[in-house]
Protein backbone atom coordinates (compact mmCIF):
# COMPACT_ATOMS: atom_id res chain seq x y z
CA UNK A 1 0.00 0.00 0.00
CA UNK A 2 1.07 3.38 -0.28
CA UNK A 3 1.57 5.55 2.47
CA UNK A 4 2.01 8.87 0.64
CA UNK A 5 -0.31 11.57 3.22
CA UNK A 6 -0.37 14.34 0.20
CA UNK A 7 -4.01 15.34 -0.21
CA UNK A 8 -5.59 14.64 -3.36
CA UNK A 9 -6.98 17.84 -5.36
CA UNK A 10 -10.62 18.67 -5.28
CA UNK A 11 -12.50 16.69 -7.57
CA UNK A 12 -13.80 19.29 -10.12
CA UNK A 13 -9.73 20.47 -10.85
CA UNK A 14 -9.11 16.92 -11.59
CA UNK A 15 -11.94 16.38 -14.02
CA UNK A 16 -10.67 20.03 -15.42
CA UNK A 17 -7.25 18.63 -15.66
CA UNK A 18 -8.85 15.56 -17.85
CA UNK A 19 -10.00 18.01 -20.47
CA UNK A 20 -7.99 20.76 -20.17
CA UNK A 21 -4.47 20.37 -18.88
CA UNK A 22 -4.04 16.42 -20.03
CA UNK A 23 -6.59 16.97 -22.94
CA UNK A 24 -3.95 16.07 -26.02
CA UNK A 25 -1.99 13.08 -23.70
CA UNK A 26 -5.40 11.42 -22.11
CA UNK A 27 -8.94 12.55 -23.20
CA UNK A 28 -8.34 13.25 -27.40
CA UNK A 29 -6.68 9.49 -27.73
CA UNK A 30 -9.33 7.79 -24.78
CA UNK A 31 -12.25 9.73 -27.55
CA UNK A 32 -10.26 8.72 -30.51
CA UNK A 33 -10.27 4.94 -29.91
CA UNK A 34 -14.10 5.09 -28.76
CA UNK A 35 -14.39 6.22 -31.93
CA UNK A 36 -12.28 4.50 -34.26
CA UNK A 37 -13.11 1.34 -32.50
CA UNK A 38 -16.98 1.70 -32.31
CA UNK A 39 -16.74 1.02 -28.54
CA UNK A 40 -20.04 2.64 -27.63
CA UNK A 41 -23.58 2.58 -29.17
CA UNK A 42 -26.59 4.37 -27.97
CA UNK A 43 -28.06 3.05 -25.07
CA UNK A 44 -25.28 0.84 -23.57
CA UNK A 45 -25.02 0.03 -20.26
CA UNK A 46 -21.33 -0.48 -19.20
CA UNK A 47 -19.59 -1.65 -16.66
CA UNK A 48 -16.77 -0.30 -15.60
CA UNK A 49 -14.00 -2.19 -13.61
CA UNK A 50 -11.68 -0.38 -10.92
CA UNK A 51 -9.21 -2.90 -10.06
CA UNK A 52 -7.60 -0.19 -7.56
CA UNK A 53 -4.63 0.61 -10.19
CA UNK A 54 -3.64 3.74 -11.93
CA UNK A 55 -5.25 2.52 -15.54
CA UNK A 56 -8.83 1.40 -14.30
CA UNK A 57 -9.37 4.85 -11.96
CA UNK A 58 -8.23 7.37 -15.05
CA UNK A 59 -10.20 5.38 -17.19
CA UNK A 60 -13.21 5.63 -14.83
CA UNK A 61 -13.26 9.03 -14.97
CA UNK A 62 -12.51 9.43 -18.53
CA UNK A 63 -15.72 7.69 -18.61
CA UNK A 64 -17.46 9.42 -16.09
CA UNK A 65 -16.76 12.64 -17.85
CA UNK A 66 -17.92 11.05 -21.32
CA UNK A 67 -21.23 10.30 -19.72
CA UNK A 68 -21.80 13.76 -18.70
CA UNK A 69 -20.61 15.58 -22.34
CA UNK A 70 -21.15 12.73 -24.84
CA UNK A 71 -23.62 13.08 -27.52
CA UNK A 72 -24.73 9.10 -27.74
CA UNK A 73 -27.33 8.16 -24.56
CA UNK A 74 -25.31 5.25 -22.34
CA UNK A 75 -25.05 4.44 -18.46
CA UNK A 76 -21.64 3.61 -16.72
CA UNK A 77 -21.93 1.00 -14.23
CA UNK A 78 -19.06 1.69 -11.97
CA UNK A 79 -17.89 -2.50 -10.25
CA UNK A 80 -14.68 -3.12 -7.75
CA UNK A 81 -14.41 -6.56 -6.83
CA UNK A 82 -12.07 -7.50 -3.59
CA UNK A 83 -10.13 -10.78 -4.45
CA UNK A 84 -9.19 -11.00 -1.23
CA UNK A 85 -7.02 -7.62 -0.44
CA UNK A 86 -5.85 -6.91 2.53
CA UNK A 87 -7.22 -4.34 4.72
CA UNK A 88 -4.94 -1.62 4.10
CA UNK A 89 -5.23 -1.91 -0.17
CA UNK A 90 -9.11 -2.00 0.45
CA UNK A 91 -9.30 1.09 2.61
CA UNK A 92 -7.27 2.88 -0.20
CA UNK A 93 -9.24 1.81 -2.89
CA UNK A 94 -12.34 3.06 -1.29
CA UNK A 95 -10.75 6.38 -0.30
CA UNK A 96 -9.34 6.54 -3.89
CA UNK A 97 -12.50 6.27 -5.60
CA UNK A 98 -14.21 8.66 -2.86
CA UNK A 99 -11.92 11.29 -3.79
CA UNK A 100 -12.23 11.11 -7.46
CA UNK A 101 -16.05 11.21 -6.79
CA UNK A 102 -16.74 7.74 -8.37
CA UNK A 103 -19.50 5.86 -6.88
CA UNK A 104 -18.61 2.55 -7.05
CA UNK A 105 -20.77 -1.27 -6.83
CA UNK A 106 -18.11 -2.92 -4.54
CA UNK A 107 -18.27 -6.83 -4.11
CA UNK A 108 -16.71 -9.55 -2.74
CA UNK A 109 -14.57 -12.75 -3.79
CA UNK A 110 -12.58 -15.23 -3.15
CA UNK A 111 -10.44 -15.23 -5.77
CA UNK A 112 -6.71 -14.57 -4.01
CA UNK A 113 -7.43 -17.77 -1.81
CA UNK A 114 -8.77 -19.85 -4.27
CA UNK A 115 -5.99 -19.23 -6.38
CA UNK A 116 -3.63 -20.46 -4.03
CA UNK A 117 -4.72 -23.63 -3.56
CA UNK A 118 -5.72 -24.94 -6.94
CA UNK A 119 -2.66 -23.16 -9.21
CA UNK A 120 0.87 -22.84 -7.32
CA UNK A 121 2.59 -22.74 -10.53
CA UNK A 122 0.98 -20.05 -12.31
CA UNK A 123 -1.50 -17.98 -10.07
CA UNK A 124 -1.22 -15.20 -12.28
CA UNK A 125 -2.34 -16.46 -15.62
CA UNK A 126 -5.28 -18.47 -13.16
CA UNK A 127 -6.10 -15.03 -11.22
CA UNK A 128 -6.41 -12.80 -14.03
CA UNK A 129 -9.10 -15.24 -15.78
CA UNK A 130 -11.05 -16.09 -12.59
CA UNK A 131 -11.12 -12.47 -12.02
CA UNK A 132 -12.47 -11.43 -15.81
CA UNK A 133 -15.21 -14.25 -14.78
CA UNK A 134 -16.13 -12.35 -11.69
CA UNK A 135 -16.39 -9.08 -13.63
CA UNK A 136 -18.49 -10.41 -16.27
CA UNK A 137 -20.48 -12.03 -13.89
CA UNK A 138 -21.21 -9.16 -11.53
CA UNK A 139 -21.84 -6.92 -15.08
CA UNK A 140 -24.52 -9.33 -16.46
CA UNK A 141 -26.11 -9.30 -12.96
CA UNK A 142 -26.37 -5.68 -12.79
CA UNK A 143 -27.72 -5.37 -16.98
CA UNK A 144 -24.67 -4.40 -18.49
CA UNK A 145 -23.69 -5.25 -21.78
CA UNK A 146 -20.46 -4.51 -22.04
CA UNK A 147 -17.88 -4.48 -19.43
CA UNK A 148 -14.60 -2.16 -19.68
CA UNK A 149 -11.02 -3.10 -19.24
CA UNK A 150 -8.52 0.04 -17.96
CA UNK A 151 -5.76 -1.74 -20.53
CA UNK A 152 -3.56 0.65 -22.19
CA UNK A 153 -1.47 1.55 -25.67
CA UNK A 154 1.97 0.26 -23.63
CA UNK A 155 -0.18 -3.25 -22.40
CA UNK A 156 -1.09 -3.80 -26.13
CA UNK A 157 2.47 -3.75 -26.69
CA UNK A 158 3.74 -6.40 -24.10
CA UNK A 159 1.16 -8.52 -24.78
CA UNK A 160 2.16 -8.64 -28.59
CA UNK A 161 5.87 -9.42 -27.83
CA UNK A 162 5.00 -11.82 -25.13
CA UNK A 163 2.82 -13.80 -27.32
CA UNK A 164 5.81 -13.72 -29.94
CA UNK A 165 8.58 -14.51 -27.47
CA UNK A 166 6.78 -16.88 -25.06
CA UNK A 167 3.83 -18.34 -26.98
CA UNK A 168 4.98 -18.60 -30.45
CA UNK A 169 2.28 -16.80 -32.07
CA UNK A 170 1.21 -13.20 -32.82
CA UNK A 171 -1.04 -11.91 -31.31
CA UNK A 172 -2.26 -8.84 -29.39
CA UNK A 173 -5.01 -7.74 -27.07
CA UNK A 174 -7.98 -6.42 -29.08
CA UNK A 175 -9.90 -3.04 -27.87
CA UNK A 176 -13.21 -4.71 -28.44
CA UNK A 177 -14.43 -7.80 -28.54
CA UNK A 178 -17.47 -10.52 -28.10
CA UNK A 179 -17.40 -12.65 -24.82
CA UNK A 180 -17.20 -16.64 -25.50
CA UNK A 181 -18.90 -17.06 -22.27
CA UNK A 182 -21.08 -14.59 -21.62
CA UNK A 183 -24.18 -13.76 -24.40
CA UNK A 184 -24.42 -10.25 -25.44
CA UNK A 185 -20.99 -9.23 -23.55
CA UNK A 186 -18.41 -7.39 -25.29
CA UNK A 187 -15.17 -6.44 -23.42
CA UNK A 188 -14.07 -2.64 -24.34
CA UNK A 189 -10.45 -1.19 -23.37
CA UNK A 190 -11.32 2.89 -24.11
CA UNK A 191 -7.50 3.68 -22.93
CA UNK A 192 -6.25 1.55 -26.07
CA UNK A 193 -4.09 4.93 -27.23
CA UNK A 194 -3.41 6.21 -24.21
CA UNK A 195 0.53 5.89 -23.06
CA UNK A 196 0.69 4.52 -19.34
CA UNK A 197 3.45 7.34 -18.87
CA UNK A 198 0.69 10.29 -19.22
CA UNK A 199 -1.56 7.79 -17.13
CA UNK A 200 1.37 8.30 -14.24
CA UNK A 201 2.07 12.03 -14.58
CA UNK A 202 -2.39 12.85 -14.38
CA UNK A 203 -2.32 10.93 -10.78
CA UNK A 204 0.40 12.58 -9.45
CA UNK A 205 -0.87 15.79 -10.16
CA UNK A 206 -4.03 15.28 -9.10
CA UNK A 207 -2.17 13.66 -6.00
CA UNK A 208 -4.26 9.88 -5.96
CA UNK A 209 -1.91 7.67 -5.18
CA UNK A 210 -3.33 4.01 -5.97
CA UNK A 211 -2.36 0.53 -4.40
CA UNK A 212 -0.66 -2.10 -6.67
CA UNK A 213 -2.24 -5.25 -7.69
CA UNK A 214 -2.68 -5.59 -4.57
CA UNK A 215 -2.01 -9.44 -4.41
CA UNK A 216 -1.46 -11.45 -1.65
CA UNK A 217 -0.59 -14.62 -3.59
CA UNK A 218 3.07 -14.15 -5.15
CA UNK A 219 4.35 -11.63 -2.99
CA UNK A 220 6.26 -10.71 -5.64
CA UNK A 221 8.25 -14.23 -5.20
CA UNK A 222 7.27 -15.08 -8.83
CA UNK A 223 9.16 -13.26 -11.66
CA UNK A 224 6.90 -11.21 -13.83
CA UNK A 225 7.10 -11.73 -17.47
CA UNK A 226 5.01 -8.69 -18.67
CA UNK A 227 7.16 -6.91 -16.15
CA UNK A 228 10.28 -8.42 -18.49
CA UNK A 229 9.12 -7.57 -21.24
CA UNK A 230 8.20 -3.66 -20.18
CA UNK A 231 12.01 -4.00 -19.72
CA UNK A 232 13.15 -5.06 -22.80
CA UNK A 233 10.56 -2.42 -24.80
CA UNK A 234 12.37 0.16 -22.51
CA UNK A 235 16.23 -0.96 -23.55
CA UNK A 236 15.02 -1.16 -27.21
CA UNK A 237 14.00 2.23 -26.92
CA UNK A 238 17.18 3.91 -25.71
CA UNK A 239 18.21 3.37 -29.50
CA UNK A 240 14.95 3.14 -31.49
CA UNK A 241 12.77 6.02 -30.04
CA UNK A 242 10.03 5.35 -31.95
CA UNK A 243 9.97 0.96 -31.40
CA UNK A 244 7.07 1.21 -29.42
CA UNK A 245 4.93 2.84 -32.05
CA UNK A 246 6.48 0.48 -34.63
CA UNK A 247 5.41 -2.11 -32.37
CA UNK A 248 1.98 -1.02 -32.31
CA UNK A 249 1.77 -0.10 -36.11
CA UNK A 250 2.60 -4.15 -36.61
CA UNK A 251 -0.63 -5.35 -35.24
CA UNK A 252 -2.46 -3.00 -38.09
CA UNK A 253 -0.23 -3.49 -40.80
CA UNK A 254 -0.11 -7.64 -41.05
CA UNK A 255 1.12 -8.82 -44.44
CA UNK A 256 -0.81 -12.32 -45.03
CA UNK A 257 1.08 -12.86 -48.44
CA UNK A 258 4.07 -12.67 -46.58
CA UNK A 259 3.05 -15.53 -44.03
CA UNK A 260 3.66 -19.13 -44.04
CA UNK A 261 0.50 -20.01 -41.95
CA UNK A 262 -2.38 -18.26 -39.99
CA UNK A 263 -5.76 -19.32 -38.60
CA UNK A 264 -8.78 -17.19 -39.00
CA UNK A 265 -12.31 -18.23 -37.60
CA UNK A 266 -10.67 -21.17 -36.15
CA UNK A 267 -9.63 -22.36 -39.47
CA UNK A 268 -5.63 -22.60 -40.30
CA UNK A 269 -4.45 -22.01 -43.64
CA UNK A 270 -1.07 -22.37 -44.84
CA UNK A 271 0.67 -20.36 -47.92
CA UNK A 272 1.25 -23.00 -50.28
CA UNK A 273 -2.45 -24.06 -50.52
CA UNK A 274 -4.08 -22.86 -53.87
CA UNK A 275 -7.68 -22.21 -52.07
CA UNK A 276 -6.61 -19.49 -49.64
Amino acid sequence: MNTNTSLPIPTKEMERALIKKFRKYLWSPFIRAIIDFEMIQQNDRIAIAISGGKDSLVMAKLMQELYRHSDIPFEPVFISMNPGFSKENESSLIANCKAMDIPVHFFQSDIFEVTTSIAKENPCYMCARMRRGALYGKAEELGCNKLALGHHFNDVNETTIMNLLYTGCFKTMLPKLKSTNFNNMEIIRPLYYVYEEHIHKYMNYIQIFPMDCGCTVTKNEVSSKRKEIKNLIATLKIQNPNVEKCIFKSIQNINIDCCISWQYKDKNYFYLEDNY
